[in-house]
């Protein structure tokens, strides 16, 4: 189990471990494989459009999708989305507006959303609630779903222990870090969890860094 996914942890130390989730995504291309679905997303957008951040943590995709957007002529407005109120108010300026509640019934509306994304959010649920995640993600989105996790390895697992120290994370980062790369997935299971929760199979990439991404059409049944 991850630390931070107890609700009792401290949220200095919540705040201070995302800071270095952050760092690691900027890193090790976290940060860089998701935003390449995002993109490729924005170019069928409207000019002003909207993007949820399921599991927002520092916002820091929903800030880099924002700037892209505007340089490409795009106004996003971004709708950050996580459990803990402490990351939210902390990383409030990140995002246009922010929602506190659980990811497994996301409250909006079907297809109210252009983009709804989750960056290394998905491999913190098991394989039951993670097909409901990305069921709510798909009901709400209205152009496109983006998830980008871990490729589970145990050489990444290795390396993001040695570099850990390097960085100077926090221990929590350090312990979390791991273990989480150990609970990422495989290209055959993300495919399955989506394919098992919608019928459709998407398709998945390997990223560089250990990443792994997939996006699709929202499948919205009448």
């Amino acid at each position: 189990m991850e630390i931070l996914d107890d609700a009792s942890t401290d949220p200095a130390t919540v705040i201070r471990s995302m800071q270095d989730v952050e760092r690691a995504n900027k890193v090790f291309g976290g940060a860089g494989a998701a935003m390449r679905e995002i993109t490729g997303a924005l170019a069928s957008l409207p000019k002003c459009a909207t993007l949820l951040d399921v599991g927002t943590g520092t916002a820091d995709i929903p800030a880099r999708a924002k700037a892209f957007a505007r340089e490409h002529g795009t106004t996003l407005k971004t709708i950050g989305f996580d459990v803990s109120p402490a990351l939210l108010r902390h990383f409030r300026n990140r995002n246009d507006a922010v929602v506190v509640g659980d990811a497994l019934k996301l409250p909006f509306d079907d297809a109210s959303v252009d983009i709804v994304t989750c960056s290394q959010v998905l491999h913190h649920f098991r394989e039951h609630d993670a097909r409901i995640l990305v069921t709510e993600m798909n009901r709400v989105a209205r152009t496109c779903v983006v998830i980008s996790d871990l490729r589970r390895s145990i050489v990444a697992a290795g390396g993001l222990w040695m570099a850990s120290f390097l960085l100077n994370f926090h221990p929590v980062s350090r312990h979390d870090g791991v273990v989480s790369v150990m609970r990422g997935f495989t290209t055959e299971e993300l495919t399955g969890i989506v394919q098992s929760a919608l019928g459709k199979k998407p398709v998945v990439h390997r990223r560089r860094g250990f990443r792994i991404t997939t996006s699709w059409k929202p499948v919205h049944t009448q």
